[in-house]
């Protein structure tokens, strides 16, 4: 097996682990019961809110992978991800007005008190197991709330990644920095390293083109061209 090589295109990337991402899953297993359980049948709605709640996790992963050799795709892909949850959760608001519904008010303690739950719990059996004993009106509102909560792990997520391109770079300048230090640590970087322009193998080094015992180091002297014979002359 070969090992790899940590130093450039790091290969472990854990999306799983990612705040942003648990909670994501959070968001698609509530939506997934809720959009079965109260659209009826048919309704275009259920696809679209499953749909929109998959985006909102799927892309999070894609974009971690994608990002270990383009930092650009990867933002994309964040971006794309926070855009499918604010679908999202116009589809929940929707829900609640047009059935005369509450959605609760930031300050309301039911609020606060989601909140906090949603805050501390990322693991989605949790919130499968709880949805099955609350109403549509309370499903809603804790599916909006952790929608909230995902937005701004998302959008603090997009700034570490643009301030992190802004110190390191793309995969063009991550690849030449790799380079350069493996040409260091084993002797070819530089004039003066080993395969350097003056080292023991570099062109004026020793054995280089130019070097004592390079073996083109002297040039060998031009041969000089024959003179034509003349023609014998034809017998009289």
């Amino acid at each position: 097996m070969i090992e790899e090589d940590k130093d450039f295109l790091r290969q472990d990337n854990n999306y799983r682990s990612l705040k942003a991402f648990q909670k994501a899953e959070c968001i698609y297993d509530v939506t997934f019961y809720f959009a079965h359980k109260y659209l009826k049948t048919g309704d275009r709605t259920i696809d679209q809110m499953v749909q929109a709640a998959r985006s909102g996790k799927q892309n999070l992963a894609e974009g971690n992978i994608d990002g270990i050799t383009s930092r650009e795709m990867e933002l994309k892909l964040t971006n794309v991800n926070r855009a499918s949850l604010h679908e999202l959760l116009l589809d929940y608001e929707d829900y609640l007005r047009v059935r005369g519904l509450e959605q609760w008010k930031y300050d309301d303690p039911r609020c606060i008190q989601t909140r906090a739950f949603c805050k501390s719990h990322l693991d989605s059996a949790v919130y499968r197991k709880k949805i099955k004993e609350r109403s549509d009106e309370t499903i809603a509102n804790i599916a909006i709330t952790l929608i909230h909560q995902c937005d701004v792990l998302i959008r603090g997520l997009i700034e570490w990644k643009k301030r992190d391109f802004k110190e390191r770079g793309g995969i063009k300048e991550e690849m030449y920095r790799a380079r350069r230090e493996w040409q260091q640590r084993n002797g070819y970087g530089g004039q003066r390293g080993q395969y350097g322009a003056n080292g023991k193998y570099g062109a004026n080094g020793k054995y280089g083109a130019n070097g004592q015992h390079g073996q083109y180091g002297q040039p060998t002297q031009p041969i000089k061209p024959t003179q034509p014979t003349q023609p014998n002359s034809p017998k009289e």
